[in-house]
Parts: C-alpha cells; structure tokens; sequence
C-alpha cells in the first residue's frame, strides 16, 4: 500500500482501486463500524462513503484514496494547515501513487482544497468542488465557526446531538484539532476566488443540494453557511468562466455527498472531461 509523506514529515496511506486515468479522493477508504456508523446513517450518511466512491468509480478511473480529514485530525497540524501546505500534501499523494498529471475532487473543506491545488500546479486534468462554491465561498463564515469550536474545546456534556440539527452538535476535538482549521480559514481571508479562477484551466465542475445551508447557533455566533446561494445565484456567471454547475434540488449538505448522489454527476462528467 502507497504512503506519502506529509508537509509536517508524518505518513498517509492511500488505497489505489481500479485502473485508468489517476482521481485523487481525500475520503476514507474503510467502512465506518459500530456505533459510528449507526450515527453516520442517522444522519443519512453512509458509513461507506469512501468504499462506495471508489468502487462506483473504478471502473472508469484508477482512484487513489486517502483520509486526509481523518489525518489531520489523527495528526493535527495546528499551526500548518495553509492552503500552501494543503495543496503539496495532495500533490505529495499524487507523487506516491506516481500520477505525473491526475484529476481531483473533493467535498466541503476538501473541495477549497482542491481550488488551492488547481491554482498552484499545472498538473490537473479535473477539479471537481462538491459541498463549496468556486466564487462567494464562505471564508468568513468558516473562520467564526471555526473560531467558536476552538473556544468551545473541553466543553462537551456526552450528550448526544439530534440528527439533522446542527445546534445539538457539541465540540469533541483537542485544541490541535480545532486550531489547524482556524489556521486554514485565517489564511483565506483575503483570498479572492473571484480573480483566482484565471488560474484553474483544466475542466471543471461545482455541485451542491439546493437546500445546502447550515444555520447555527448562538454557541457559534448565530453564523450561517450558505453553500447553495452562491451557486444557484451566479450560475450564468460561473458558466462563463469554464464551470459546468449541478444543483441537486432538494439536498442539504450531508445527503449531496452521499454516494447515491455523488456517483451519477460525477461519473459521466469524468467519462466526458477526464
């Protein structure tokens, strides 16, 4: 099994599954167990996301897979998650699987992931952004979220969280683990993705639920994430600058990243561009 070594000199296995041009995919390659993935199907997750990408994909792609999510927070870089740092770890993950030139999706956090990479190498022949839009991404938003979970560390009840509703979520992460994503989003608040998409020029696609908001509570300031508005509202406009746009009507933000949703946008769009 392929390992790459990271910016901060740790190790990150990755699954290599099918056969075809290389997709790097930051998810999770073994099935979630136990009590895990019975919250995971609660909220309407599949415990097997990351299995089930690869193996509805495999047959087109040769799919390299990793939890990088769940790297960092197994190692947590509290004081380099940089976009910098971020995009030489995905390209480091290309490297060990020897993809020369290679294509990339990626899901919320991991989808500005993916931006970051496309404006820092040349070597992309897709990006795809799930669960984040390209332009009017919520920079600021995620920096408050992100900011009141560092401050909330250490404060949980055991108490278990409603599925659905985001203000029963309690914080159950170290200080690293919270502060390297306030360092993520610190370093994107002056980054205009606007002017930023004259440098991603390989194919690429945006998608995301109609229904893809996420109100919070007074704990995170009252702050609401709107993934959805930015796509819907400048489709036109992200069209012209070379995005194809799916919005699937009716998903939130945890049911437009399941594989049942996932697999029949991705796959003939990888079949006609990768």
């Amino acid at each position: 099994m392929p390992e790459a070594r990271l910016h901060d000199g740790s190790t990150i296995e990755i699954v290599v599954h099918g056969a075809g041009p290389t997709l790097l995919l930051p998810v999770n390659p073994r099935p979630a167990e136990g009590a895990q993935a019975e919250a995971m199907r609660a909220w309407g997750a599949d415990p097997a996301l990351g299995r089930s990408l690869m193996e509805g994909l495999g047959d087109q792609v040769r799919v390299a897979a990793f939890d990088y999510e769940g790297h960092v927070l197994a190692h947590p870089k509290a004081a380099t998650l940089t976009p910098d740092n971020v995009a030489a770890d995905l390209l480091a993950v290309a490297d060990a699987v020897g993809a020369g030139r290679f294509a990339y999706y990626g899901y919320s956090w991991l989808a500005l992931s993916g931006l970051q990479l496309a404006i820092r190498t040349d070597r992309l022949d897709g990006l795809v952004m799930g669960g984040y839009p390209p332009v009017e991404g919520p920079y600021a938003e995620m920096l408050d979220v992100t900011r009141a979970t560092l401050a909330m560390v250490g404060s949980a009840t055991g108490e278990e969280a409603t599925p659905g509703d985001w203000s029963t979520v309690e914080v159950d992460m170290s200080d690293g683990q919270a502060r390297q994503f306030v360092t993520l989003y610190e370093a994107l608040q002056d980054f205009d993705d606007l002017a930023a998409q004259r440098a991603v020029t390989c194919p690429r696609l945006c998608f995301a639920g109609s229904a893809d908001v996420i109100e919070y509570d007074e704990r995170w300031g009252g702050t609401r994430v709107d993934i959805a508005g930015p796509v819907v509202r400048r489709r036109a406009e992200l069209e012209a600058l070379g995005w194809d746009v799916v919005v699937l009507d009716g998903l939130d933000h945890a049911r437009a990243m399941q594989p049942a949703a996932v697999l029949p946008v991705l796959r003939p769009w990888l079949a006609a561009h990768v």
